[in-house]
């Protein structure tokens, strides 16, 4: 009913981060999902692209980066010159390999804008295309086109699997459902019996594509788990029909190119070792190497001292399995070993154990060298699949490191879990976001921080015309310039971000600290990723509170974007402002770059393009006076908060030994530092920059009562405000339609072409947006597929000029019913 509404609680990571006082683990450290998220394509790979001004010629293009189906563009003779670059779709522009112009006889010729700069054409191609590495032609053509390589693992897709508990056969299993490259298995001829499913991430390196267990001399052989639940001819019925549809339901080779690559190992028969059971991962126990199937793999089982012990616990391994350790590794690293069941008291002695068992130690040759080199520190929050329960993706904690180990406590399971044992390399492991990021429910804690009750309004559907197209078929939209909104239909929409170490800091950012700082960051949510950029830059400062404040979101601006509250902690007190971040893919490069700009560093600091040798705007040249000069703001107001209104950012002052809300105070204007203070600068700030002007806000001043205080906290704590007539919002009763007389078509708008939609805007009181759909190619077609969100997200237009925009299109579509639709 339209007047019905649905209540939900939802966790939000945002407040629960806030409220714990802890950090996310950063996206970078999770190389599973960075992997999982490439799409085939490249930066620095070239392709041919048909020349937006004379669709009848093509040019030579190099990716400048990728985001899903979207790639960022730059005509080969522009350099470093990025205004001109373009986003295109690869399911939609006119994209092609290197070569394909020659085999089709089509022309390549130099656009325009660098014609100039180009005077040998056949001469410029020799030279750039040397050695140059094209766009694969599966990716630009065929079934395959603009899709990500994760998604071609759809349901029904057929895979191989190792049998990792006590043999190396391989058998069949079925894709039941894939979340965001995490599989649900299911073994071939089980049909509807989920008793036996598995939850494996894609790139495990015991799962493969069909005829893998053939080309590798393995026999396909159901596990014995389920071999009783059918006749061996059932089984072998199966086998030759799978064989049948191997084509059909195959999942492409190349998906499986990232695959960790298996090793030779060195273990023997009888060898001895501490392992963690991957079924309980929850302690460190002795095993022992049970079998050597081949250079390749080994069988372990944990050890069991008991006259009847129970079915042993025994697990496939290679060199590069997790939770193997040499002997004596976790009394060096100050951990507990579990004695074996059976063994007589609880102080374990390997010497005594060895001895006892007439064995001999692994030696340390035969193990990996571990790594602390993983970006993750004690306290930080991720998501973990359960291992008790893999249909369970829990929020997790980390606890403890050791090398490169954690140990995570899961908030939230069905069942209390102990702390688990992973390591940093687990593909059972993903970021903060990841769930919600695939449409997948994370556990949330018992006491979860929630976000106050949403009612959800139902509405009814707009009618639709032309179901079968959707309005991103309908715009046509074959190049997009980079500085349009994109509306990007993949999960993740953010590229890499690198932080370009060389390039200049700037006065407010540590050179040393920019230095340790991860070299990329994402791909991922557009908001998450850039958060974390930011949150990294803030810590990296010489004043972290300083640079949150040059950050934090002008109230008094434009507001275009989204409002996320930042955190900064200097001399012992805590600061929080709204900062605008965007949320699409093609304004990421503006933005790092603006940032850059706000900070008075080096434009190519931080942003989806790496600085390899030398930075494109000469920064290693420039001496700091100059460099802000250029670059810097050279502002005349004070920084503190806008003229006429307060500060969106806040400070929460810290009471020792008192548990107590924590009240948050807003920044007043800063005083002059008197020439008697004391110079609290960090070693190595840079001395007369911008960092010096004020001071760093280390009181606040309360100058009205509480209730006051409460009053205005109440009026002022607000993401953004409207500061002039043009950047607010009207009101219902401020828009006063004029209700036209009824429109009368002479042709159908369904085939108008793009000529005929400018003429009509130009008609109406919307003239000046013409040009919009003109660059976009917007027919009639198109035209009526628009709707009132569509034109504010693809269009960016205000509120208001979209409204009026939409009453137009409004009437252009009733009267295309009342003379066309019959």
């Amino acid at each position: 009913d339209a007047g019905s509404s649905v209540e939900e609680m939802e966790f939000n990571w945002d407040e629960y981060l806030e409220d714990t006082g802890a950090t996310a683990a950063p996206h970078g450290s999770f190389k599973h999902v960075d992997t999982s998220l490439q799409n085939g394509f490249a930066p620095g790979m070239k392709l041919e692209v048909a020349v937006k001004s004379d669709q009848n010629t093509y040019w030579v293009a190099t990716i400048i980066t990728t985001c899903g189906q979207l790639l960022l563009l730059r005509y080969d003779g522009y350099g470093e010159d990025r205004k001109a670059d373009f986003w295109c779709d690869i399911l939609t522009a006119d994209l092609h390999p290197i070569g394909w112009c020659e085999q089709n006889k089509k022309i390549l010729k130099v656009p325009e804008g660098i014609k100039d700069k180009i005077p040998d054409q056949e001469e410029f191609l020799q030279r750039v295309l040397k050695g140059a590495c094209s766009a694969p032609a599966n990716l630009l053509e065929g079934l395959h086109r603009g899709k990500n390589p994760l998604d071609l693992i759809a349901p029904g897709s057929r895979l191989e699997l190792q049998n990792i508990r006590d043999s190396l056969e391989a058998w069949i299993v079925n894709v039941v459902e894939n979340v965001g490259g995490r599989l649900k298995l299911r073994y071939e001829g089980l049909e509807d019996l989920d008793k036996f499913d598995q939850w494996l991430f894609y790139l495990d390196p015991f799962l493969h594509q069909v005829g893998w267990a053939a080309q590798h001399g393995y026999s396909l052989q159901p596990p014995l788990a389920i071999r009783s639940l059918r006749s061996e001819a059932d089984w072998q019925e199966i086998l030759k029909k799978v064989k049948e549809e191997e084509e059909e339901s195959s999942v492409p080779t190349d998906l499986f190119k990232d695959k960790p690559v298996i090793g030779v190992h060195s273990f023997s028969e009888g060898m001895k070792l501490e392992a963690v059971d991957p079924m309980a991962p929850f302690v460190i126990s002795p095993a022992t190497v049970l079998k050597v199937y081949n250079d390749k793999y080994f069988l372990i089982e944990m050890d069991d001292l008991r006259p009847e012990r129970a079915p042993s616990q025994r697990y496939v391994c290679h060199v590069n399995s997790a939770g193997i350790f040499p002997v004596q590794w976790s009394l060096k690293n100050g951990l507990h070993l579990s004695p074996p069941p059976g063994y007589p008291g609880q102080d374990f002695d390997w010497a005594d154990y060895l001895k006892q068992c007439g064995a001999e130690a692994a030696p340390q040759s035969c193990f990996p060298l571990l790594t602390s080199d993983h970006g993750f520190k004690e306290n930080m929050k991720l998501e973990a699949v359960n291992p008790v329960d893999p249909e369970e993706v829990c929020i997790a904690t980390v606890t403890k490191l050791k090398d490169s180990y954690l140990w995570l406590q899961l908030e939230g399971s069905k069942k209390p879990v102990p702390e688990c044992i992973v390591s940093v390399e687990s593909m059972n492991i993903f970021p903060v976001g990841w769930c919600e990021t695939n449409g997948y429910q994370l556990r949330p804690p018992r006491k979860a921080i929630v976000n106050k009750q949403k009612k959800i309004a139902v509405v009814q559907p707009e009618k639709q015309i032309l179901s079968s197209r959707t309005v991103h078929d309908g715009l046509k939209n074959q190049e997009l310039n980079s500085s349009d909104s994109v509306v990007i239909n993949g999960k993740y929409c953010c590229p890499k971000i690198y932080f370009n170490h060389r390039c200049f800091s700037g006065p407010y950012l540590n050179k040393g600290r920019i230095a340790e700082l991860p070299q990329s960051v994402g791909p991922g949510n557009c908001v998450l990723v850039l958060k974390e950029v930011l949150t990294l830059l803030i810590n990296a400062a010489y004043k972290p509170s300083r640079v949150l404040r040059e950050l934090q979101l002008d109230e008094e601006a434009a507001w275009h974007g989204h409002g996320e509250t930042l955190k900064a902690k200097y001399k012992g007190k805590s600061y929080r402002a709204t900062v605008e971040v965007v949320r699409t893919a093609d304004r990421v490069a503006d933005f790092c770059r603006k940032t850059c700009i706000k900070l008075e560093c080096c434009p190519n600091l931080f942003g989806p393009q790496m600085v390899l040798d030398k930075c494109s705007e000469n920064c290693s040249v420039l001496t700091k006076t100059k460099y802000t000069h250029y670059y810097g703001k050279r502002k005349n107001k004070r920084i503190g908060r806008p003229p006429g209104g307060h500060s969106n950012m806040e400070v929460a002052m810290k009471k020792p030994n008192k548990r107590r809300k924590r009240r948050k105070h807003f920044f007043v204007h800063k005083k002059k530092r008197s020439s008697a203070s004391v110079d609290n600068t960090p070693a190595g700030s840079p001395q007369g920059s911008g960092a010096e002007e004020e001071d760093d806000q280390d009181e606040s001043e309360l100058s009205h009562s509480l209730a006051q205080d409460r009053d205005k906290r109440k009026r002022k704590l607000r993401t953004f405000s409207f500061s002039d007539d043009e950047n607010k919002p009207p009101s219902p009763k401020d828009i006063k339609m004029e209700v036209a007389e009824k429109l009368q078509l002479d042709s159908n708008p369904l085939e108008w072409s793009v000529a005929d939609v400018v003429r009509f805007l130009k008609s109406t009181d919307c003239a000046p947006l013409a040009r919009i759909f003109l660059d976009q190619e917007i027919d009639g077609q198109a035209l009526l597929l628009l709707t009132l969100p569509t034109v504010q997200e693809c269009m960016d237009l205000k509120l208001g000029p979209a409204i009026k925009l939409c009453h137009h299109i409004e009437r252009v579509k009733l009267a295309f019913y009342q003379q066309f639709a019959n």
